[in-house]
């Protein structure tokens, strides 16, 4: 992650409550299954956050594979040590990844790509780190003017919060625009082989708790006020009634998974 999105293990362990449920959890398997992930294969996960992919993996390749997770934030290594304390941990950076050539049958990234200042040095290291014929996988997430529910709602915070709030909340859409994210794959020495979209579904107990985690589990807690906060939630609720069911907000998010293979 870069310095930008740095949290705190307290924002760690909200990630890890709220986001990992409502969000991150539903891509881990897909993510494996395009990836061809099995028994016995060697898996780092880069940008790990606090592991939801990483323990995916660990499961699946079982005692006889291992599986690194790799993050810049110490926040969410902490959570991730306590979640699993058998999978290898390791502090770095995705730009210059502590590996040797070769290290992994497979180097994969959840929801990470998009925070790295320099996407392309990061898909080259990631290759470098993968054996020949090995697989190099991403999941990104849809452009935010294809996003339904999520694309009104950043337009909506933008107007309360200004251009800075922009930024930061469409960093998660940077890398929507399949033609360029296979050029930077293709940039890196990797050949795309697989690209999946999936529309998947946010789920939380309500608008405002999707308000709550979206905003406090961000840097935007600390750069708007608290009438710009209530604001943003009372018109959220409005924004988003259309997903409200009977157990809850329900919202669709679309997602891109690319699947290449080290040269």
């Amino acid at each position: 992650m870069t310095e930008t999105f740095q949290i705190s293990p307290e924002q760690a362990e909200m990630y890890e409550a709220k986001y990992v449920p409502a969000i991150f959890a539903q891509w881990a398997p897909l993510l494996l299954d395009a990836a061809h992930v099995t028994t016995g294969q060697r898996v780092l996960d880069v940008a790990c956050g606090t592991g939801i992919l990483a323990r995916s993996a660990a499961d699946r390749v079982g005692p006889s594979g291992a599986v690194t997770g790799l993050d810049l934030n110490e926040g969410m290594l902490t959570v991730a040590r306590r979640l699993a304390p058998d999978v290898e941990w390791r502090h770095g950076d995705a730009a210059d990844l502590p590996f040797e050539p070769d290290s992994y049958d497979a180097v994969l990234c959840q929801s990470g790509l998009m925070f790295f200042p320099d996407p392309d040095q990061t898909l080259r290291e990631m290759r470098r780190v993968c054996r020949p014929g090995g697989t190099v996988g991403v999941q990104v997430y849809a452009s935010l003017g294809s996003q339904p529910a999520y694309g009104p709602w950043v337009e909506l915070v933008a107007r309360h919060a200004g251009p800075e709030a922009t930024r930061l909340l469409s960093t998660y859409w940077a890398h929507g625009d399949l033609d360029e994210l296979g050029r930077r794959f293709d940039t890196a020495g990797l050949v795309v082989e697989d690209v999946h979209t999936r529309l998947g579904t946010v789920r939380w107990a309500s608008a405002d708790e999707m308000v709550q985690v979206e905003i406090e589990g961000s840097p935007l807690i600390d750069r708007i006020s608290d009438a710009q906060y209530t604001a943003i939630r009372n018109e959220s609720r409005e924004l988003l009634g259309e997903y409200r069911t009977d157990t809850g907000l329900q919202a669709p998010i679309g997602a891109h998974l690319v699947i290449a293979r080290q040269r």
